[in-house]
């Protein structure tokens, strides 16, 4: 009986991994969402202590309030270029905002800037959590920063 469930099990796994959707069922394939505002953050040292990195909003998408979903993502239709205002706030070690560090800077979407659809995406104040300075809006398809800081 073993002998035959596993190869069943198998199949029936590899079968069910081949039929997944490529797109997320509530995004469609042609959209993406982007988060409204996203923090990055950076585990440091043996002890696993967390360095809060730059936090940023979005505030404007081609001049209008965005329209933000219960999930905290806003979905932009791809392969429509749009101008993305966005603030950027650093935090202190515990986590809160450092109101005299908010700068602004516009994030360009081209046509081309989302090749498909169907995907979540994040909008990070920098390439890196720490060692930075300033609001430069950077895409990525994780939360996490694209660099990891030396």
């Amino acid at each position: 009986m073993t002998r035959t469930l596993l190869p069943l099990l198998a199949a029936a796994s590899l079968t069910a991994c081949q039929s997944l959707p490529s797109v997320h069922p509530d995004i469609g394939d042609n959209a993406v969402l982007i988060s409204a505002q996203h923090c990055l953050e950076e585990t440091v040292g043996d002890n696993n202590r967390v360095h809060y990195g730059p936090c940023l909003k979005i505030t404007e998408i081609n001049g209008n309030k965005p329209n933000v979903r219960t999930d905290g993502f806003i979905e932009l239709t791809i392969g429509q270029p749009a101008k993305i205002e966005t603030a950027c706030v650093y935090r202190l070690a515990d986590g809160r905002p450092i109101p005299a560090t908010v700068e602004t800077a516009t994030f360009q979407v081209r046509a081309d800037t989302f090749p498909n659809g169907g995907r979540r995406w994040y909008l990070h104040a920098q390439k890196q959590a720490r060692g930075v300075i300033g609001c430069q809006p950077t895409l990525a398809p994780s939360v996490y920063p694209l660099e990891k800081t030396d």
